[in-house]
């Protein structure tokens, strides 16, 4: 299975720093979607489930305030930096407040910005327990098992390495060639029919009702998209 990039979002209404983070951190190796207004990131942090976003506090529509609060309202844990233009204490605590996990004041250096980046993803992998859970399943990706209700659920590896893709990119629009590319590679050389007949197996193992499935939902003309409720 290929290593997953992590997912980061960039929010600013300047066009140079927006294109100037987003350069900076393809080339480190990181997946990268930008917004400019506060309620396109909103939408996109909710929508996407990035790894980490770095959020401008002013922005047309709705402050990285009210962003970083909607979105630790709605129990999304993304860890967020916070780009502010000012340094005094009140952004500071208001920013924390509302639940950010650092900031770093404008004009900032691109250096420290991505070993801010750095850290703050390393701490959020370091605090992850390993383990994905919803409705009665909990998936352990260390043992690479599955309960259900309390109770282990026979899984092959193909199986559970579908599963577990599917779970990363919660909230994701999958096209099935993309599913099949990430979880396999290019050298698999199944149909997307396939696919869509491992899919039909875990339907039967994680839902309740597998003919109107709740989790695993199929896009029209795209593939798949996972939710966890």
């Amino acid at each position: 299975m290929k290593e997953k990039k992590e997912l980061i979002l960039v929010v600013d209404d300047e066009p140079s720093i927006l294109v100037g983070l987003e350069q900076n951190l393809l080339y480190m190796g990181y997946e990268v979607i930008t917004a400019s207004e506060g309620p396109e990131a909103l939408d996109l942090a909710l929508d996407q489930n990035p790894d980490l976003m770095i959020l401008d506090v002013m922005l047309p529509g709705m402050s990285g305030f009210e962003v970083c609060r909607q979105l630790r309202e709605s129990g999304r844990q993304i860890p967020v930096i916070m780009l502010t233009a000012r340094a005094d204490e009140f952004d500071k605590l208001h920013g924390f407040e509302n639940g950010a996990d650092d900031y770093v004041t404008k004009p900032f250096s691109v250096d420290e910005l991505m070993a801010r980046v750095k850290a703050v993803l390393a701490r959020g992998r370091a605090k992850s327990n390993r383990t994905y859970a919803f409705d009665d399943v909990v998936l352990d990706f260390d043992s690479r098992t599955m309960t259900r209700g309390g109770k282990d659920v026979a899984m092959t590896r193909t199986e559970f390495d579908l599963l577990a893709y599917f779970a990363e990119n919660e909230g994701k629009a999958l096209s099935r060639d993309q599913v099949m590319n990430d979880v396999w590679g290019t050298e698999y050389y199944g149909t997307q029919r396939s696919l869509d007949s491992f899919v039909a197996t875990l339907r039967r193992k994680i839902e309740k009702d597998p003919h109107h499935p709740s989790h695993i939902l199929t896009v029209h003309g795209v593939g798949y998209k996972f939710k966890r409720q």
